[in-house]
């Protein structure tokens, strides 16, 4: 006889898998093997091992399909079939999921046995960790949930559903509508109003270059929202012990618009953009590296997201203009007045737009034309501004 919880493991999982074999048709292989071979590691390799074993298979299964891309595209100039971009691109986040469950085990945040259960027994047990790793709601597009949140989450699913999910996914669906008229606005704008070097203003040409980057941000957001709706009409993302008077369906998110674009610095912008893959990469690589931690943990960026020149171009842009800004804020901010202080929070915010506007574009565009549209307009020299003034304060301190 299966349980009602068994019911919603088995729902949730089978779901992941249908909804991968209609995305992806084949090459939903790309989960499946790494999802089997993680659950063979768990119960055959020690739990204080497991996660070196899962980290370094996992890595290397990403890794060559991102190659494999990078060949196509560049090498055989083919076009790359979008079945295999949305199975990389879901197999980044499963490597999310399967390594934040092996650090769990090493921790022993999480204790898995199975001694000697009966084949039965076993598939029970392991019900509920390939739930978690094909889970339907978050196979597509996060976020990130821990794997005994996600199992407290489903013990508390019950037949009469938390408060007002439907007036909750209603809402955030409106807010995914004008997220998507302004992005579609911003289009407009740019592609009828392109920017020329030999007949535009300096300052157009970065005005343009950051409408570009905020183009390339809102489908960030919108996608973020569209998942949280997922989650929220599923159930997940509400906390049942808000003090609030609305009930909280926040809990599972990546980041709202205007709380990260409100961001003033470059290192706030970072801990608050893709919220939950900024606390596994922390989790991950920041508190493990002795030497540093911040570099490794961009630098390994750069190899999650597939190893592009652009990544290398943006990633270890980012991981140097927070380094300098929280140097520059450290010496800075305690000398200011409170009337400075308003000031300089305005230059800071405008500063931290267009640094986030060379990461975006040399991210996203991946090859050199992002790196010739930033030297273009001139936007490049706003991070190395940052860099060369961080200079500046280090050998200050020194002589």
């Amino acid at each position: 006889i299966i349980s009602l919880p068994q019911l919603w493991y088995l729902f949730v999982s089978v779901g992941g898998c249908v909804l991968a074999l209609v995305t992806m048709g084949t090459y939903s292989v790309l989960l499946f093997t790494s999802t089997f071979v993680f659950v063979l590691l768990v119960c055959s390799v020690d739990p204080s091992c497991v996660h070196v074993w899962a980290f370094g298979i996992q890595m290397l299964w990403q890794t060559f399909w991102h190659l494999l891309i990078q060949y196509r595209e560049y090498y055989l100039h083919e076009p790359v079939c979008i079945r295999l971009f949305l199975a990389v691109s879901s197999l980044m986040l499963l490597t999310q999921r399967i390594t934040s469950v092996s650090m769990d085990l090493q921790e022993k945040r999480v204790v898995l046995k199975f001694g000697a259960a009966s084949s039965r027994e076993a598939c029970v047990k392991l019900l509920p960790l390939l739930s978690y790793t094909l889970n339907f709601t978050t196979l597509l597009g996060g976020p990130l949930c821990s794997y005994s949140r996600f199992v407290s989450l489903m013990a508390d699913i019950r037949p009469s559903p938390p408060p007002n999910p439907p007036r909750v996914v209603f809402l955030k669906l409106i807010q995914v509508l004008l997220l998507e008229c302004s992005r579609y606005l911003l289009v407009y704008f740019l592609k009828h109003n392109i920017y020329d070097p030999s007949s535009s203003f300096i300052l157009y040409g970065a005005l343009w270059v950051w409408g570009l980057s905020v183009v390339l941000r809102i489908q960030y957001y919108s996608h973020w929202r569209i998942s949280e709706c997922l989650n929220n009409a599923a159930g997940f993302g509400f906390w049942e012990n808000s003090q609030e008077d609305s009930p909280d369906w926040s809990r599972l998110s990546d980041g709202d618009f205007w709380t990260i674009e409100a961001s003033s610095r470059i290192a706030e912008f970072a801990r608050r953009w893709n919220a939950t893959t900024a606390s596994w990469l922390r989790r991950l690589v920041y508190m493990r590296c002795k030497r540093f931690p911040l570099f490794m943990t961009f630098s390994f960026s750069v190899w999650w997201h597939g190893l592009h020149l652009g990544h290398f171009v943006g990633f270890w842009t980012w991981a140097a203009t927070v380094k300098a800004d929280n140097n520059i804020h450290r010496h800075l901010r305690p000398k200011l007045s409170s009337t400075l202080e308003k000031t300089y929070t305005f230059f800071s915010w405008i500063n931290t737009q267009m640094i986030v506007a060379c990461v975006v574009i040399a991210v996203e565009l991946r090859n050199l034309s992002a790196l010739r549209l930033l030297s273009l307009t001139y936007v490049g020299l706003f991070p190395l501004f940052n860099i060369i003034l961080h200079i500046l304060l280090k050998l200050n301190k020194f002589y």
